[in-house]
């Protein structure tokens, strides 16, 4: 076997490699027009369905772009919040107790669909409302941030 370090080989081309142009992202962003700051409000409270995370996502990244998202989001958090905490601790219940007793780990689990029910049933009566413009208050919910 012949030794080729050092030679160039003539199927290889030497690469050139450019340095790459980044664009620079503004320290804040545009705010809302009136259409996405309503569209956003309604995908926090659409969010409902699958528990807080959502409407925590669209109320740390929209707050500071859109008034209605702001209050919307902010809204739907402190409604899907406790829920979802007991949703989530039900269904941990309803696994470990399934194990030992699996009568008790049944209404754990039925609770926790009966939560999701309840979550999604506001949540789409609420984005209803936000998506029509009109600012939706659940008639029960901790106002834990304000």
């Amino acid at each position: 076997m012949a030794n080729t370090a050092g030679r160039d080989n003539a199927d290889s081309t030497p690469v050139r490699k450019e340095a790459v142009q980044y664009q620079a992202v503004p320290a804040s962003a545009p705010p809302l027009t009136a259409a996405e700051d309503r569209q956003w409000a309604f995908m926090a409270h659409c969010g409902g369905i699958l528990g807080c995370v959502p409407s925590l996502v669209v109320y740390l990244v929209f707050r500071t772009r859109g008034p209605f998202t702001e209050q919307e989001a902010k809204e739907a958090l402190n409604f899907t919040l406790p829920p979802t905490v007991l949703a989530v601790v039900a269904n941990i219940l309803a696994l470990v107790l399934s194990v030992f007793a699996p009568v008790a780990g049944s209404v754990f689990a039925v609770l926790a669909v009966v939560i999701w029910i309840f979550l999604t049933v506001f949540s789409v009566v609420a984005a209803v409302h936000v998506n029509r413009g009109q600012p939706f208050r659940y008639p029960i919910n901790l106002r834990l941030l304000h």
